[in-house]
Formats: C-alpha cells, structure tokens, sequence
C-alpha cells in the first residue's frame, strides 16, 4: 500500500473521527484512509484538546497554527543574531551548529534547520544563501573539472604509508593552486591533514621553480616536527620536486592520475577559500596583507572534523605536545601566520 504524506484536511479528519467513534484501531483506520498508523497517532495526539478529546473542526484550526508558526530561528531573536553572524563570517550552518553545542548554548539547533531557514520564502529576500559556500540560490549538482595530464617520475600516493592517509601523524600536507579566470596569478594553499591549518601566499606565475620556491618560503618556518610530507596533484607547477625535497627534508608524494578525491582535504580547503576568492576575482587586488587576513579568518574558523575547534587551535595544541611549552607554541604559530592574533585557550590536559 502507498504511503500519502500530504497534510490532513478537514474532511479527513472528519472521517478520522467517525472511525474512531466506530471503534477502529489506529492502525485500522490508517489502512482505510490510505495513511500511515503513524500519521494517525501523530494527528490525535498533537491535536487532541485535554478535557473535550479530538475535535475534527479544533484539531484542523490548531494544525493550520502550527503550520503558521515561525520558525525556531524566527522567534528566538538571539538565536537568529548568532547565526547570521556566524554567516557574515564564513562560517558553514554546520560550523555554527556544531559550534553553539560546543559552547553549551541554552538554544541548539541542526544544520539542517540553518538551511531551510535561510531558503524560507519570507527569508529569501535577505540572501542569506550568498553567505554560504557556494552562495547558491538554491542546491544543486557540482561540476566535473577539466582532467590534467599525468606528471612522471614522481613517488605515487599508493605508496604513501598508512599512517599519513589515517592522519595518525601531524606534519602531513597537502597543497594545491587556487587559480582565477584571468589565469595571471594564483594564490598558494598548502594544509595540514590532521589539524587542517593553512598557510597562504600568492604567486604572480604558475612556473614550476616559482611555485616550489614559494613552497620553500612558505614552509621554511616550520619546525621540523611539523614537516614531514606534502602530496601534490600532478600538475606542472608541482614538478620541482628534487628542489622542495632537498631544501625542506621532506617526503613529495603524488595523487593518481585524474584522481582528485585522494586530496579531499584540500579541495574542500579551496571550496571554503572561494568565497573570499572568487574564481571571476584578479589576484592583483589582493595584497599580502588581504592573504594573510584571509588565512587568518580560515585559521579561526571552527571545525566540525575537529571537534568545532579551529586549525589553529588543534595546531598550537599539536606544537605544545611536542614542544612542551604554551607560549613557545604559540608565537611559532603567530610568527608562521605573519598575521596579529589573540592566543586561543587551549586544553593542556591529556
């Protein structure tokens, strides 16, 4: 028997009760409406008024008012100010979710409830949805990006050991070019796989020696502690691996062929920098100082794999286990930045 999971209306209510005055069970008068036993139950129970019982013409009017009804995010003014604020700085509705749970907010609420407020017909007039990562109108299919052609010679991720692909060690990146339609410039994104923190910087070509030089800068700070390997796609730029390997001592490792998922991590990093970075912006209006506010603002976003701490906090946390010292790891990560920030309160504790 088909399921109906339209709403009830007078008239089935109406019948409804007859059935039940009749002496049918719940579930009876479900198979002979053509509903579910369950949409019976639901419907006396929710509609029911305490003293006088279930009253077709009451049970219509109260549903038409919880129908009616705002949304939890409508009628919670606070609520609602802690989302859009969440919104306007980057934040995913499940990064927000997640992080009122972690802050042992009185009011929680899912992602999923974020999202369906944000696409609410009364709502849409504020486009909420620009704020979101792919700042569509409404949600649809990805997609597919143009294959590159594969690069030889290189150390292939099939070999890489499980440790790296289980994140069980830190030390472990991925990096990759976020690239613009003007094809003048791209920016430099290399992450970290176990704590997800992200260094920035911007390169006026895609030529394989000024990439893998910018690699070098960009890691150079580091402790050796915290480099240990990068995988790459096989694009060009990412050729000069004897150079980045010989200068930075570590491991280069190299996605299969028109395999962009075994680097997940990083093109979702790119996903979320794409809304501070378009692909139809000119890399010339930013600055040195527009990326490093930028990986500052991704550096300070909470995360949901993280346990809605952010990267930087899970990497100050991962430089103190072995450096042993707080304040040490902490200016190493600010000296890295190149940006200001306030430390964080991190959990020492084991």
């Amino acid at each position: 028997m088909g399921r109906n999971y339209s709403q009830l209306d007078l008239d089935e209510r109406i019948e409804l009760n007859c059935l039940r005055d009749a002496g049918c069970s719940r579930r009876e008068i479900g198979r002979l409406m053509g509903r579910s036993h369950t949409t019976i139950c639901r419907e006396l129970e929710r509609n029911s008024l305490p003293k006088a019982g279930y009253k077709p013409a009451r049970a219509d009017i109260m549903a038409g008012v919880r129908r009616d009804r705002p949304c939890k995010l409508q009628r919670l003014s606070t609520l609602r100010n802690y989302v859009h604020n969440g919104l306007a700085m980057g934040w995913s509705p499940d990064q927000i979710a997640g992080r009122l749970q972690l802050e042992g907010s009185k009011h929680t609420i899912s992602h999923e409830t974020i999202y369906r407020y944000i696409y609410r017909k009364d709502v849409r007039g504020e486009r909420l949805y620009r704020y979101l990562p792919h700042a569509k109108t409404k949600r649809g299919l990805r997609y597919f990006k143009r294959r590159r052609e594969p690069l030889p010679q290189c150390m292939n991720i099939a070999n890489r050991p499980q440790a790296i692909e289980d994140r069980q060690q830190f030390g472990h990146w991925e990096g990759d070019l976020i690239q613009f339609r003007s094809q003048h410039g791209a920016v430099l994104n290399v992450t970290e796989r176990s704590t997800r923190f992200s260094l920035l910087s911007s390169l006026p070509n895609k030529r394989a020696a000024d990439t893998g030089q910018a690699i070098v800068d960009a890691m150079s700070g580091l402790p050796d502690q915290a480099r240990k390997s990068i995988t790459f796609d096989r694009g060009g730029e990412f050729r000069d691996h004897p150079t980045m390997k010989d200068k930075l001592g570590v491991d280069i490792w190299y996605c299969d062929p028109h395999s962009p998922w075994q680097r997940g991590m990083i093109e979702n990093t790119n996903g979320i920098l794409r809304r501070d970075m378009p692909r139809k912006s000119d890399i010339s209006d930013y600055t040195d100082k527009d990326i490093e506010t930028i990986q500052h603002l991704l550096n300070s976003t909470p995360r949901k794999c993280l346990g809605y701490r952010t990267p930087e906090e899970a990497f100050i946390q991962k430089i103190i286990e072995t450096s042993g010292a707080l304040e040490m790891g902490v200016q190493r990560v600010h000296r890295i930045q190149g940006a200001k920030m306030q430390p964080q309160r991190i959990n020492t504790k084991p």
